[in-house]
């Protein structure tokens, strides 16, 4: 069985990003999510991927 591919994949420059479908009354609850150790995060709702950009580094402070 093949896994089924996001609707939708975001590159993104932080670890941590909202979500809300994008489709204002069409979307959904404004979720924040947090990437993983591989730099990607996958929402809930509407299965956006969310990835790191390629060659950004995250601090890992405050």
């Amino acid at each position: 069985m093949t896994a089924m591919q996001p609707t939708e994949t975001i590159t993104v420059e932080t670890a941590t990003v909202g979500c809300d479908g994008g489709g204002g009354a069409l979307g959904h609850p404004l979720v924040y999510l947090t990437l993983d150790h591989e730099g990607r995060v996958e929402c809930p709702y509407c299965s956006r991927a969310y990835v790191l950009k390629e060659g950004v580094k995250l601090s890992h402070g405050h």
